[in-house]
């Protein structure tokens, strides 16, 4: 396991170890897995986040998404943490090559970090640009 380390990128901490994601399943999916894999009926998990049966068979039919508070109390209730409930285990992995950088970045002194930082903060705002703008057309 990498080590945790830190970057601040326009006032947001973020953690290497969580740099890249690289797909997402989705929540629909992984509350039925998780559901099935503890036992539990669609009825006992409604009972238990004090939701009715109808919603719960909607978040698991992918027809509604659960709010913040309903992954909550699911996360809650499963006794996992919110990001096992909505990423499978290997959906987590960094990018091995980004975080051996961002932890090469970490160990420079403070100037050249921030000279880093910006470089990248240049970079994320000139391809966020481009993106709106190729939206726009």
């Amino acid at each position: 396991m990498l080590p945790m380390s830190s970057l601040f990128y326009m006032g947001v901490m973020i953690m290497v170890s969580s740099i890249t994601i690289l797909s997402i399943m989705s929540i629909a999916t992984r509350l039925t897995q998780i559901r099935k894999d503890k036992s539990l009926t669609q009825q006992a998990l409604a009972d238990a986040i004090g939701l009715h049966v109808t919603q719960v068979k909607r978040y698991e039919a992918g027809t509604s998404q659960p709010s913040l508070e309903a992954i909550k109390k699911i996360a809650q209730t499963f006794r996992v943490t919110t990001d096992s409930l909505i990423f499978e285990e290997n959906e987590l992995v960094p990018s091995e090559d980004l975080a051996l950088q961002f932890n090469a970045i970490i160990n420079m002194p403070t100037k050249e970090r921030e000279v880093i930082k910006q470089l990248l903060e240049g970079m994320i705002i000139k391809y966020e640009a481009e993106r709106w703008s190729s939206k726009m057309k």
